[in-house]
């Protein structure tokens, strides 16, 4: 073998050639011989507004990716782009069952909604899971490795894991999931699991975009007066003791008759359903049949009495709210005269010249100002 040799220098003295680097010279190629390679690099094909519709609606599991891409980019070009493709699936959507997933770190969360998608896809359904990967503070960066921890279910023909990053979005939902949830209800899939990031008070965000909405808990995590914290616990509308196996089948009992104590001094979270305490063991798929049956009765128990329909419309006119509250926050700070004005009164709320209250007023006013003066 020739080409220079390159040695580290912390290689012991006589190791042999396995910490070797060969250094290899180039390949002269003459562009004018026939027999040249052809280096040329092939451009991606830009799909159309009409490409992406014709691709989700046909199932096209990449078409559906590179849409997903586009909602979720921030570029203003690809979000007009979106709004288009959106626009034209919109009729095709809606006829999903979508179930939100939440509960603390080491829940096990993943672990159960692979079990309950791998179960889902065996009954002959299709299942698209959105999992939600929290974004660092620091380098807004996230792992996104929810689909290597579901290697089970990512084999699975008829299920879609996407992860997404939260971006550091309250409610541990990532922005466009709403859009999102649209794509993958015209690209034909039953059910849509939503994985949410940990769970807290502002974890509540999911709520507003789907049907039922699932807890999990582990045996020994909470008594009775932790069941009945205001949060997450009392929109739930099925609370799932996980790890109910092995030795941890009597606290996961135990824990299930506290929780059952809780919820019913709680107002239920649905009308007309009775919020449920199972257990259940997604390492060993036990129980995983019995919450989808349960989630069934409660599709048709609110489809019956309204309360699926009335929420369906809640959750979009609340949608619209939100989209608008973050429209005008996101012109308010991008405004020229907010942004040369905000440090010089930060300043002064600092050195105690001005209230917090009046700093907000000076804002406001000058925006507004600006804002007349244009129109």
């Amino acid at each position: 073998m020739s080409g220079e040799i390159n040695r580290p220098e912390w290689v012991p003295e006589n190791s042999g050639s396995e910490f070797t680097t060969y250094v290899m010279e180039g390949v002269t190629v003459d562009e004018n011989s026939s027999t040249a390679p052809n280096l040329s690099f092939v451009r991606k094909t830009k799909l159309t507004v009409d490409d992406y519709v014709d691709g989700i609606l046909s199932q096209n599991i990449t078409v559906l990716s590179k849409a997903i891409t586009l909602i979720e980019s921030n570029s203003q070009t690809h979000i007009e782009t979106a709004q288009q493709v959106l626009q034209k699936i919109l009729p095709h959507s809606g006829k999903s069952v979508r179930i939100g997933i939440s509960g603390p770190p080491g829940a096990g969360k993943s672990t159960s909604i692979e079990a309950l998608g791998y179960y889902l896809c065996k009954q002959g359904l299709k299942v698209a899971v959105l999992a939600i990967d929290p974004s660092s503070t620091l380098t807004k960066g996230s792992i996104l490795g929810d689909k290597t921890r579901m290697e089970l279910l990512s084999r699975e023909k008829n299920a879609y894991i996407r992860p997404s990053p939260s971006a550091g979005t309250l409610g541990g939902v990532a922005r466009k999931t709403r859009e999102t949830i649209l794509a993958c209800e015209a690209a034909g899939y039953d059910v849509i699991l939503i994985e949410t990031v940990g769970v807290g008070q502002s974890e509540i965000t999911v709520r507003s975009m789907v049907d039922f909405f699932l807890l999990i808990l582990i045996p020994g995590s909470g008594d009775e007066l932790q069941g009945i914290k205001k949060g997450v616990v009392e929109i739930s509308d099925m609370i799932a003791i996980n790890k109910a196996d092995g030795d941890n089948i009597q606290y996961a009992n135990l824990t299930k008759s506290a929780y059952q104590q809780a919820v019913g001094m709680l107002q239920s979270a649905t009308d007309g359903w009775k919020t449920l305490v199972k257990t259940f063991s997604a390492l060993e798929h036990k129980g995983i049949a019995d919450i989808w049956t349960d989630i069934n009765s409660f599709v048709d128990l609110t489809k019956l009495n309204g309360a699926f329909e009335e929420r369906r419309q809640s959750q979009v006119l609340f949608w619209v709210q939100s989209m608008l509250e973050e429209e005008l926050k996101s012109r308010f700070y991008n405004s020229s005269v907010i942004s040369d004005l905000k440090p010089r009164i930060d300043v002064e709320v600092l050195r105690g010249e001005i209230t917090p209250t009046n700093a907000v007023s000076l804002l406001l006013g000058k925006y507004f100002e600006k804002y007349n003066s244009s129109t």
